[in-house]
């Protein structure tokens, strides 16, 4: 077996990032690739070329080195996607690693000086929107497995997927993984790096995703504004309306989500990492959110909020219309209200069901009988990770002590990443590896989101080890 020496792994990595990567990120940032769903002129705009151009000069570079090739998929009307292929000393079997390149949106409440689109350098923090959700995971995957070829440790044949629709739900990925399958292979370890990580102390594995179902609610009172005078007391608001359809699905006062179908029996498993996690993290569970002065968290139990997160339903209402600002409004009873919902199911829930039950609890019988309408987006399920082998555990405690000088740890994460489940379905007798570096205050989609940088380099070190034992196993 070749053994990894880890000062030389440390010295390769810290040098490729420092010297290469960063600089790549911090131009990657300042282009604004939004995904499809935020911005349907992605075509004609060329953000998203612009982006896949900078990811493939960087790649071609460095392939040589690795005997590899590299392809820009484009079916059409989709969004592009980078194929890498790197041949391996087995051919036969192959490790699948994955990342995106598109962006959220811009999101208000940035800091003098930052913004989505500029790129702010500060100690080990770089800035801006998409550098650390996944901007980084291309880059990371080949330096590991440059680093591999710097010490000569073999490794399995290594194909890298990084797609362009995943923040908009992964929608255009299906239609390209199955005109990939041949040129994919029999997958039997998938490295995905677009997940979070409790702290930056240690390495953080991913073991489930919430799922997500959601949509616009709009209620209808009137065909247009009256005098608030006039109308309150005889024509009900909208807003009022609205609040009692949500709480048809919520309980308002603890945020608990009603219905069996949002609601699943958390795995014993699951519990048991929670609490380990939650020990860990101590406070970090809560404290690591921009709470103002005075608020407390939803509950006093750390492993229980570890849970709330990671695998209950929540409701969170992330946009409204119908409403002027506050400065600009008269008195008037407006006509109507609108709201987006996003609604986070368990990994196990059936979120097409989940989404079926929402729709039919928030139209039926409106109060008042006002005008109700749920316009439902394409649900996203959740995910489970199967047991994991022991070669991987193993491999996996191996490379955070390694790296970080600390046990693993595992939890789940409250987002939602559709390629887990649908790789899981596809290649159900692989084993997965998801982590990532969105941890404390990195604020993925939010304002002043940033990539530490340290972390980013971290995870590098943790793919190589984690390749080499793939190979030895």
């Amino acid at each position: 077996m070749a053994e990894i020496v880890q000062t030389q792994l440390r010295k390769f990595t810290d040098e490729i990032w420092r010297d290469a990567i960063v600089p790549t990120l911090v131009e990657y940032i300042a282009i604004p690739n939004k995904s499809p769903s935020f911005e349907p002129d992605w075509q004609t705009l060329g953000h998203m070329d612009r982006a896949v151009d900078l990811f493939v000069a960087w790649a071609t570079e460095r392939l040589p080195a690795l005997g590899a090739t590299l392809s820009v998929e484009r079916l059409p009307g989709r969004t592009p996607l980078i194929f890498i292929d790197v041949p391996g000393a087995k051919s036969d079997d192959t490790v699948l690693l994955y990342g995106h390149l598109d962006k959220q949106p811009e999101m208000t409440g940035w800091a003098d000086g930052k913004g989505p689109w500029v790129p702010v350098l500060e100690g080990d923090k770089l800035y801006g929107r998409g550098g650390a959700d996944d901007g980084y995971a291309m880059f990371g995957a080949l330096a590991a497995l440059l680093a591999l070829k710097d010490q000569s440790v073999p490794h399995a044949r290594s194909v890298i997927v990084i797609e362009a629709s995943e923040e908009s739900g992964s929608p255009d990925l299906p239609a390209y993984m199955d005109a990939l399958a041949d040129r994919i292979g029999n997958v039997s370890l998938v490295i995905c790096l677009d997940s979070g990580c409790g702290d930056y102390d240690r390495l953080w594995l991913t073991t489930s995703l919430r799922g997500m179902v959601g949509g616009t609610l709009r209620v209808d009172v009137l065909d247009e504004g009256v005098h608030s005078g006039d109308a309150s007391g005889v024509v009900p608001s909208s807003f009022r309306v609205m609040r009692q359809l949500l709480a048809r699905v919520e309980d308002v006062d603890t945020g608990a989500i009603k219905g069996a179908a949002f609601n699943v029996e958390i795995p014993a498993d699951r519990q048991k990492q929670a609490k380990v996690a939650a020990q860990a993290l101590g406070d970090q569970v809560y404290a690591k959110f921009p709470f103002v002065a005075g608020m407390k968290p939803n509950g006093d139990e750390l492993s229980e909020l570890v849970l709330n997160r990671t695998w209950r339903p929540a409701l969170s209402v992330t946009g409204f219309a119908g409403a002027p600002a506050p400065r600009d409004a008269g008195n008037v009873l407006r006509p109507f209200t609108e709201a987006k919902l996003s609604l986070r199911v368990p990994p196990t829930a059936d979120a097409k069901k989940a989404n079926s039950v929402l729709k039919d609890m928030l139209e039926r019988d409106p109060p008042y009988g006002a005008r109700v309408h749920y316009d439902g987006e394409k649900e996203g399920s959740g995910w489970n990770a199967p047991r994991t082998a022991t070669w991987l555990e193993a491999a996996l405690e191996d490379a955070s002590h390694a790296v970080f000088g600390q046990p693993v740890a595992m939890m789940g994460e409250g987002g939602s990443i559709p390629f887990m489940g649908m790789l899981g379905e596809k290649f159900p007798d692989a084993q997965f590896v998801v982590t990532g570096v969105l941890g404390p205050h990195s604020n993925a989609h939010g304002p002043n989101e940033f990539l530490h940088i340290p972390m980013g380099k971290r995870v590098t070190e943790v793919v190589a080890r984690v390749l080499a034992a793939h190979y030895e196993r």
